[in-house]
């Protein structure tokens, strides 16, 4: 048995999270038994870190693609390199994704799901782990489509969604839809049955029907402000009704460029307990940045953003964890950044213990050390093991 003192846990309502230190004791498998707060002054048994924080690796719900693979094009040949694009997610401290496909003909949509199925049969510690899929599409509205083809864009129905994911149910995580067409309800409601969480995205959805979408079951948007509504003072639309509804999860993609920063900031201060910090990584991570060819255009990759030549965004090629060290110089708030990347995405995946418990029984292998000052303008992490 041994004990790591003065560590902070990450909070989404950032001081309240640095006021407390806690003690942590290990057995000799380096697995967590016990987390006890420091009730008043630091203590100096044990390896003291300082008031670096702990939490577990990231989790992503929005993950495209790396490593050259496109996730809607997947096919059994790139599973050996689908296995090297999990290893390096794991080095890069991202411990499980959703593995996302956008809007493409039934039989890539099926073939992907097929191929990540049997990847799943090959897990072992240490890499990132392939959590169900998230359909991005294809009952989407086609003002809001962005990159995603207009061809493949389908009216929503029973059928529809049956011919997609029809022995597929239990392998899909999460569903992003435009709730304002017609025929969505139903298809909630079928989603919901299947516990499979749906998001709001890729919509012109104005403030009531958002409202109605929030109450049939929707818990998320998808990458908050983009290829959506906006906020505005008089037309509130996805993102004040979802801010007003105080349970919707905001995910986030933090790279500067799909959002402005000052608006991050904002978003995070006004409801730090519901942002999700997302990549939208696309199939250049882990590659150079140079010009790819996608779905038959040319992708400009640069500066870990990824355009077409038009300038519509298309996704990120930076590490994941990089949005969270954005978002906490941005705000000053490295506990709730760390919060933001690590934990929140777990309550939209039906987490709900306190991190002190979650964290119990898991190996330092399995977690992350942050180290960094109070006020965001520096932030770090390694594997805590």
């Amino acid at each position: 048995m041994r004990t790591i003192t003065n560590v902070r846990l990450p909070h989404p309502r950032n001081h309240e999270g640095d006021e407390n230190l806690w003690c942590i004791s290990l057995d000799n498998l380096n697995r967590i038994v016990e987390i006890n707060p420091i009730k008043s002054n630091p203590l100096n048994q044990g390896q003291d870190w300082k008031g670096d924080w702990l939490s577990p690796m990231g989790v992503d719900l929005q993950f495209n693609g790396g490593m050259g693979i496109n996730f809607p094009d997947i096919n059994n040949k790139d599973i050996p390199t689908l296995f090297k694009l999990l290893d390096h997610l794991w080095a890069d401290g991202v411990e499980a994704i959703c593995p996302t496909i956008i809007t493409c003909e039934i039989i890539k949509l099926r073939k992907a799901l097929q191929v990540f199925r049997e990847a799943r049969k090959h897990h072992h510690d240490n890499r990132c782990k392939l959590l169900g899929a998230h359909l991005e599409g294809p009952f989407l509205a086609s003002e809001r489509r962005g990159a995603h083809p207009k061809e493949h864009l389908c009216q929503p129905s029973l059928d529809a969604l049956s011919a997609r994911i029809n022995g597929f149910e239990k392998e899909i995580c999460l569903m992003t839809i435009a709730p304002e067409i017609s025929g969505t309800a139903a298809v909630i409601s079928r989603l919901k049955a299947l516990n499979i969480i749906v998001s709001l995205g890729h919509s012109k959805a104005n403030t009531k029907e958002s409202q109605v979408a929030f109450n049939q079951g929707i818990s998320m948007l998808t990458h908050t402000f983009n290829a959506m509504p906006g906020l505005h003072h008089r037309e509130p639309g996805p993102i004040g009704s979802a801010l007003n509804h105080g349970d919707i999860a905001l995910g986030l993609i933090a790279d500067g460029v799909h959002v402005n920063p000052t608006m991050a900031v904002l978003l995070h201060r006004l409801a730090p307990e519901q942002v999700v910090l997302v990549s939208d990584m696309l199939f250049p991570y882990g590659l150079k940045d140079t010009n790819y060819q996608w779905n038959q255009k040319l992708l400009l990759a640069e500066k870990g953003t990824c355009k077409l030549e038009d300038g519509t965004l298309v996704g990120v090629k930076s590490p994941f964890l990089d949005g969270c060290k954005r978002l906490a110089k941005w705000n000053g708030t490295p506990s709730a950044a760390i919060w933001a990347a690590t934990m929140a995405s777990r309550k939209v995946l039906g987490e709900r213990r306190p991190i002190q418990e979650f964290l119990k029984g898991q190996t330092l292998m399995q977690l992350l050390r942050w180290r960094g000052k109070l006020n965001g303008d520096y932030l770090n992490w390694q594997h805590a093991a």
